[in-house]
């Protein structure tokens, strides 16, 4: 059958076919990224994010083609996961704006759609890199506003092969593709869906989108509640103590018995404390012994976080906005593991998004967790390179004033927080949280999900890998003689502070064990070992 022009009903079954197709093989997807480690996911990413996008098409399913574009675009926009789906939300919306204002399209309105779909894309991205899903985008584009063809299914067919052709010359365009021999995930995941549009062409039938597989659904991301009973000690006290010559382990020491969630942080005549305390008072008194005590904060932690999680269907969110006091700020961050997201919620985080490796939220979960905040400014903390550009994108809807601090990894954020001043300047502010990024550096122990190479480390599916700021850099078989080899990569003249995150895999008495060796090893550096609970990496460690 010839398909000279296409209405919405073609469009919207396009689309329907192309996302089951994803969800299909999402995991073939997921197993061609780069690192061989357990959060490969872009074909999640994508599949989720347009799974959105048809999902919010379902309601004007006989619409316009222009119409179901735009809402496609929407949907693709709110649901974005990672950076693979936010650039894919972009492709979406470069493509509704192609098809604007139209009943149905040609094949020279269909190619320049696709034409729009690269430009929008490329515009997303700071430093595009060639050999993604840029490339394959952008050649589509080109291939299909050069093609001769005057059916749109013919000319699907076109650009179907040569996106392939293209696709498979991706390991020559980024040598990290070659190495571990596959082609680009992204580029993979936007074949399949362009070969899914031309067969729902073919088969010019009716499609119904797949219901959710239980992954996805256990995916979602969520907020995390903090109970108010389950709160020790229910006031968050912060000040800064000045004075010379201060023994800050000294200090450490006679506040301990007080309260929890402690940080004191020493710079010059200047240091820092943060404790959750039930007697402000007896801490403040100890503090102005040794100095003066200056920015001093005291918050009653249960009320401050008495609505930190709302069920939208229970309470009306504008009562909820009457009721609050409006805070200076607020913060936002994203965590796996138990441990890890009470020690945001112990720093005065107040929503934590539960994601991260392999779960990395949508647009639309940090939007709400924008809006959920009664603050004149909030901050993000994404915590995975992942998540960035979803929280950017998130900024970019809200109306009100929201600031994305770029931090990669728990540890990054944890030094962030720890050294914002909620009596500072915004300015000040941000630029005291992204110095304290700068200064710390992270490694991580995972395994590998496949055999591979990586800069010349012969790897083997189930090796344990340690990675230093992303890297790998070790390879073994025993996951605390990786971490103990990594840490060392981490330390210098300028550390003063180790970090360990032990995760949910992890033997308790190993990890004490473990941290009896970095205190020999290391006697001149303060060393903390948390129970973060994380899953997929037995250790987070950081130096700073």
């Amino acid at each position: 059958m010839e398909h000279l022009v296409i209405n919405g009903r073609n469009f919207y079954n396009m689309m329907v076919n192309a996302s089951n197709r994803l969800e299909e093989q999402k995991n073939f997807v997921n197993s061609l990224n780069v690192f061989p480690v357990p959060d490969g996911d872009t074909g999640t990413n994508m599949s989720m994010t347009l799974k959105s996008a048809v999902n919010e098409m379902q309601d004007c399913k006989n619409s316009t083609i222009a119409n179901l574009a735009k809402t496609m675009a929407k949907g693709a926009l709110m649901g974005a996961r990672g950076n693979s789906g936010v650039i894919f939300s972009q492709i979406f919306r470069g493509i509704a704006k192609g098809l604007e204002d139209k009943e149905e399209v040609n094949v020279k309105d269909f190619a320049n759609s696709l034409v729009e779909g690269s430009k929008y894309a490329y515009k997303a991205v700071m430093r595009p890199t060639e050999g993604t899903i840029l490339t394959i985008i952008r050649c589509a584009g080109e291939k299909a506003a050069e093609s001769n063809k005057n059916d749109i299914q013919e000319l699907l067919e076109e650009v179907c092969i040569h996106s392939e052709e293209v696709l498979n010359k991706t390991p020559d365009m980024l040598p990290a593709l070659k190495e571990a021999k596959v082609v680009d995930a992204g580029g993979m995941g936007l074949l399949i869906i362009l070969k899914a549009m031309k067969e729902a062409l073919k088969e010019n039938t009716d499609f119904e989108i797949t219901k959710e597989s239980a992954e996805i659904q256990a995916q979602q991301s969520a907020v995390v509640k903090m109970d108010t009973k389950d709160i020790k000690y229910g006031y968050c006290t912060e000040f800064f103590l000045l004075g010379s010559n201060i023994d800050v382990d000294k200090f450490k020491n006679e506040l301990e018995p007080h309260g929890d969630s402690m940080v004191v942080v020493g710079l010059d005549d200047v240091v820092k404390v943060h404790i959750h305390t039930n007697d402000p008072g007896l801490i403040l008194s100890k503090a102005i012994k040794l100095g003066a005590l200056s920015k001093i904060k005291i918050d009653n932690m249960r009320e401050q976080h008495r609505h930190l999680v709302i069920d939208k269907n229970d309470v009306d969110e504008e009562e909820i906005a009457q009721d609050e006091e409006i805070k200076k700020y607020a913060f936002i961050s994203v965590a796996m593991g138990e441990g890890i997201r009470n020690i945001f919620k112990d720093l005065g985080v107040d929503c934590v998004i539960e994601g991260g490796q392999t779960m990395n939220p949508s647009t639309q979960d940090i939007l709400e967790c924008i809006n959920e905040l009664n603050a004149e400014r909030i901050f993000i903390l994404p915590n995975n390179k992942n998540i960035i550009m979803s929280a950017n994108q998130a900024v970019e809807l809200s109306k009100k004033n929201v600031y994305v601090i770029p931090t990669k990894t728990i540890p990054q954020a944890i030094a962030a927080i720890t050294l914002f001043n909620n009596e500072a300047d915004i300015n000040d502010n941000i630029e005291a949280m992204n110095e304290a990024i700068e200064g710390v550096s992270t490694g991580k122990v995972t395994y590998a999900v496949r055999d591979t190479e990586n800069e010349g480390k012969v790897i083997k599916q189930g090796d344990i890998l340690g990675l230093v700021e992303n890297k790998i850099d070790e390879v073994g078989n025993d996951i605390y003689d990786v971490c103990e080899k990594i840490t060392s990569k981490l330390v210098d003249e300028d550390k003063e502070l180790l970090t360990v995150f032990y995760g949910k895999d992890c033997d308790k008495k190993q990890v004490e064990r473990l941290t009896e060796r970095l205190e020999e090893k290391y006697p001149e550096m303060e060393i903390q070992c948390y129970d973060g609970q994380q899953p997929l990496y037995y250790f987070i460690v950081s130096a700073e």
